[in-house]
């Protein structure tokens, strides 16, 4: 008896808690609802095109699928519209350049793959009925394998690997179809009309209604980029030396977005390529070159972060080491980040960065008094681990950062010579301008002075430790 109350016990306390679980459903659904939401809400804040975009992928769909009602068009499409809307779905992409990229890829490859899938099968079909599959296995086998291997070229997978893929899938399809020659072409012949619909209309609408342009994204990001290190370096010295305080933080890691933004680059770059001359990008644009500044961006943020890690261990009464160097870094560090600020302003306005040059002279004058204040440093009771050693690695960090800088800003004024920015066409090219515009590549700087500079901090930070 006892065993059956504890049963009834047990079972009663489940479908107790299975009824609060069904009588929770309602508050957890409401929860999620909201949840969901606030971030419909955040995303459509962020960037609003990306509402339209979606707006105009129903709008394309709801057009190309009156093809299947349009009967005047070679009797009518009927079920052959069915390749049209697959290609919108997959075709239709955020910006401009994607979307011509792919439909360019998806059309050319639907095209030549049909030809020669139709070729394939005539030949095979000569050979008779026991040739036959042995033809069709032979040319599916080489166009598979060698278009599959093609794939592992990066220029073949950065612009054209959808289009490879589409080739093989076509190619099979029509060549291993067991209908006759004269239906196979008509297939093809609405397979390939369809197709080239559901591009072109991918394309019109990408286009004209709102067009959302990738080179122009890369340019603003590019820009942006390079103003977050500027609103960086000219914080950090009066941070780092203990001259401002300030609630406002935002500054410190704005730049860590330049460690993780390559791919998104990489892309935006490769899009930018397939889109035809816009605004103030004209035909032939150097996109590749916003990847070379870029990689150079990336360097120096890399330094920064070496800076960020520094402030976060170094917020503390400053030492007589850090007090000779003060001036000097802090004069650096605004110049730099004066430097890096005009040359992501001069890209923003399209102009050749006039005021940059300026702005390093005096970061290398800065680093020349820096060099001759080392150079009289006199400590004798000095914690050379707690005051030197982390002084003197923001020091050299900030000489390392001058060359980026410089490489930054050679790097835009070959874009800007290449781009035709406002005033590019006034300048007097130089040597080494001359050299980098052929070449496209930029060779670091030699400084005499910061690598004495730096041998100098070392060499004392050293023989101190000695002592």
């Amino acid at each position: 008896m006892d065993i059956d109350e504890s049963a009834v016990r047990k079972s009663g306390g489940f479908l107790r808690g299975g009824w609060w679980c069904l009588k929770a459903l309602p508050d957890r659904f409401i929860d999620d609802v909201v949840e969901f939401a606030h971030k419909v809400e955040k995303l459509g804040k962020d960037d609003p095109r990306r509402i339209i975009h979606s707006i105009k992928v129903g709008l394309t769909l709801s057009l190309v699928s009156l093809l299947y009602f349009f009967r005047p068009v070679y009797g009518g499409f009927g079920s052959s519209t069915m390749p049209a809307i697959l290609t919108v779905v997959v075709v239709f992409e955020f910006s401009v350049g994607a979307t011509l990229g792919k439909g360019f890829n998806r059309a050319l490859a639907t095209l030549l793959a049909g030809a020669l899938g139709f070729g394939a099968h005539h030949l095979a079909t000569l050979a008779g009925d026991k040739g036959h599959p042995a033809i069709l296995w032979f040319f599916i086998f080489l166009l598979a394998a060698v278009a599959s291997f093609v794939r592992f070229f990066p220029g073949v997978k950065a612009r054209y690997d959808y289009g490879v893929l589409i080739f093989i899938l076509t190619f099979c399809l029509v060549s291993v179809s067991g209908d006759q020659e004269d239906e196979i072409l008509e297939l093809a012949h609405k397979r390939v009309s369809t197709i080239a619909i559901g591009c072109l209309t991918c394309v019109i609408m990408s286009i004209f209604v709102f067009p959302v342009w990738a080179g122009h994204d890369l340019h603003k990001l590019i820009a942006r980029n390079i103003e977050k290190q500027a609103d960086f370096l000219q914080g950090f010295g009066e941070l780092y030396f203990g001259k401002k305080g300030g609630t406002d933080m935002s500054w410190l890691h704005g730049y860590r977005s330049v460690l993780n933004s390559m791919t998104a680059e990489e892309a935006m770059a490769n899009f930018g390529r397939w889109e035809p001359p816009h605004g103030k990008f004209r035909f032939g644009h150097p996109w590749k070159q916003y990847l070379k500044i870029s990689a150079m961006t990336r360097q120096c943020a890399y330094r920064l972060e070496a800076l960020s890690n520094s402030i976060t261990s170094e917020m503390k009464e400053p030492s007589e080491f850090k007090k000779i160097i003060t001036l000097s870094c802090m004069e650096i560090s605004v110049e730099l980040g004066k430097a890096l600020q005009e040359i992501s302003t001069a890209i923003k306005d399209m102009r050749y960065p006039f005021a940059v040059s300026t702005h390093i002279m005096n970061a290398k004058t800065a680093a020349e008094g820096l060099h001759r204040a080392l150079e009289a440093i006199t400590l004798d009771s000095t914690n050379i681990l707690e005051d030197v050693i982390p002084a003197a690695s923001v020091t050299s960090l900030l000489l390392e950062i001058i060359e980026c800088t410089e490489n930054i800003a050679e790097s835009v004024k070959v874009l800007a010579c290449l781009a035709k920015f406002k005033g590019a066409d006034t300048v007097s090219q130089e040597k080494p301008t001359r050299r980098l515009l052929r070449s496209g590549n930029i060779k670091p700087p030699h400084h005499a002075e910061n690598d004495s500079t730096h041998a100098l901090i070392i060499a004392y930070a050293t023989s101190s430790m000695v002592d």
